[in-house]
């Protein structure tokens, strides 16, 4: 392996690392991994780099294993190695007793060294996208825990010390996508507990103690089935409030009975007549199980090309294979922003997105426009950095290589300003364009330039209140299955939103830069169905690369969501 070779072909990150006492090392992509890949590992003087206080070694699939003298990195303080294939964690990072933020995100570890618990400076761990069976005990020692992402493992249960008293900086868990059959009732233990995510799970009930979490903000235990199929119902609609108002008040005569408020017992008991006899109430209840698993459906329409003629079709030129060479697209009808926030909460919807299952917009990036402004055909093509132009965001037109240099600025401004001694995350994204000479865009019929991934998309085609119709486009450098998992997960984030928006009412509201009576006024839904009209991803030759969504894809378990094909 290459840790027993520390003299032969040092690798020039490493080398320049050394010679100039960096404290920050990132090594990412398919150039580092080829060099895994001959050295049958990572270079053994990677580990004297004693000064470093973050290291980040991701998107190397041919890594997996990390060498236990990373233990000599004692300075270290955020250690990133998500995006590879490690199959174990060495006991040694132990002795990382300055580690603040531990990613070990998407690889193929099934367990977890017992020593992680002895890192008693850890704010930040994100294992998701692993196959863990199990958590270590030990984790109260972890006392400075702020945040715990443990998504999509294989985990049937939590440990008993995640809910101690001792973690009392612990305000968010992530735990969704696993198989866990219960939430302890000891979870009134966290006090700073604002955000707790245990959807599609096995849940079947939520204790009533969860209503003594006197921060919790945000809750989703969507995709479980629960006994109380009611409590199920605002579980779906995304009620936090709801959900712990109805705990607190006992349920249905279960739990503490709190329940002092004649307002809140009529509300939540919603006319219920608890004088019918048992036979009546038994029918009552089937009858009202099925109007909630009615009400509670979300319902996506696929549209397949053939069946739409005027389907938009995106071409690929041969250039973009060795830049960002991943895209899928898709057109969503039936998005209905104009009411209330729904703008807003789509917004910030794509924004968790992008940090949560895009990592930061490093693996993927989303870019959404309104199809009306769209001009086909569109072509993604690559461009000259110095010529390549666009109208960004909320700026003026102006040249890619000056975008950058002007977002780059803002980072450091950012990172001087909050006396950071690294750029921040959010920025990460902008070093996937370093040291290329031409740069990925979306090209209109005009020749416009619609997106520039990873780094924005144009105000030209920017949604507002008034959109109808949206073109989603996910593009990756990383893999297309990344492409096509962001986009289900986009798709049905737009599914569980429009229902919101549907259910709720909202007023109409008003588009701060569009005047949404200059144009013809758009008649509310008669349901929150979405239409995903499949976009055709074809070669300059017109071969088909990719349609999105395939029969494959939205081939989701979330148990309210019926996809017709």
């Amino acid at each position: 392996m290459a840790e027993e070779n520390s003299s032969l072909n040092i690798w020039p990150e490493i080398e320049k690392a050394e010679k100039e006492n960096r404290r920050e090392l990132v090594l990412q992509g398919s150039a580092v991994d080829k060099k895994v890949q001959s050295s049958g590992g990572l270079h053994a003087r990677l580990y004297s780099l004693s000064l470093l206080n973050y290291l980040e070694i991701s998107q190397c699939p041919s890594l997996h294993e990390i060498h236990e003298n990373i233990r000599h990195l004692s300075h270290l303080q955020s250690l990133i190695l998500c995006r590879n294939k490690l199959t174990a964690v060495p006991k040694s990072i132990g002795d990382l007793k300055a580690i603040k933020v531990l990613d070990l995100s998407v690889n193929q570890l099934q367990a977890l060294p017992e020593e992680i618990c002895a890192l008693s400076e850890l704010n930040t761990l994100n294992v998701s996208c692993n196959s863990i069976t199990a958590l270590p005990d030990g984790l109260s020692k972890c006392v400075k825990l702020a945040s715990i992402n443990v998504s999509k493992n294989a985990l049937s249960r939590l440990p008993d010390d995640l809910w101690c008293s001792n973690l009392e900086l612990l305000s968010s868990i992530i735990a969704s996508e696993n198989a866990i059959e219960e939430l302890s009732s000891e979870v009134h233990n966290l006090p700073a507990l604002k955000v707790l995510d245990l959807s599609s799970n096995k849940l079947q009930e939520l204790p009533s103690e969860l209503a003594d979490c006197s921060k919790l903000k945000e809750t989703n235990f969507k995709g479980n089935k629960l006994k109380d199929k009611r409590l199920e119902k605002m579980v779906n609609g995304c009620q936090t409030k709801s959900v712990l108002d109805y705990l607190r008040a006992g349920g249905r005569g279960k739990g503490k009975g709190k329940q002092q408020d004649g307002e809140l017992s009529e509300r939540l008991d919603c006319g219920r007549n608890i004088s019918k006899k048992k036979s009546g109430a038994k029918q009552k209840g089937k009858k009202e199980e099925e109007e909630v698993d009615e009400l509670n459906r979300m319902v996506v329409r696929v549209l397949h090309v053939s069946k739409a003629p005027t389907a938009v079709t995106v071409k690929v030129s041969a250039g973009v294979k060795d830049v960002r060479p991943y895209i899928v697209c898709c057109i969503v009808k039936g998005m209905n922003l104009r009411r209330g926030n729904a703008l807003k909460r789509f917004l910030v919807a794509q924004t968790k997105l992008h940090d949560e299952i895009c990592a930061k917009r490093t693996t993927a990036t989303i870019a959404t426009h309104d199809l009306g402004l769209l001009k086909a055909p569109l072509l993604y093509d690559t461009r000259p950095r110095d010529t390549l132009k666009i109208v960004p965001l909320g700026r003026k037109e102006m040249r890619a290589v000056e975008l950058l240099e002007l977002l780059q600025q803002e980072a450091e401004e950012l990172r001087k300003h909050k006396k950071r001694q690294n750029v921040s995350g959010l920025h990460k994204y902008l070093q996937l364009l370093d040291g290329k000479d031409l740069y990925p865009c979306l090209v209109d019929a005009e020749d416009h330039v619609v997106s520039f991934p990873p780094i924005t998309n144009s105000e030209r085609t920017k949604i507002k209140r008034s959109t109808q119709e949206l073109f989603l486009e996910v593009t990756s450098s990383t893999s297309l299955q990344i492409c096509k998992d962001v986009m289900d997960a986009l798709i049905i984030k737009m599914a569980e939103l429009n229902k919101l928006t549907f259910d709720v009412k909202e007023d109409v509201g008003s588009d701060e830069e569009t005047d949404v009576t200059s144009v013809p006024p758009a008649e509310d839904p008669a349901s929150p169905e979405l239409t995903v009209v499949q976009v055709k991803v074809v070669d300059v030759d017109g071969n088909l690369k990719v349609v999105y969504p395939s029969k494959t894809d939205l081939m989701s378990d979330v148990s309210n969501l019926t996809v017709i094909r």
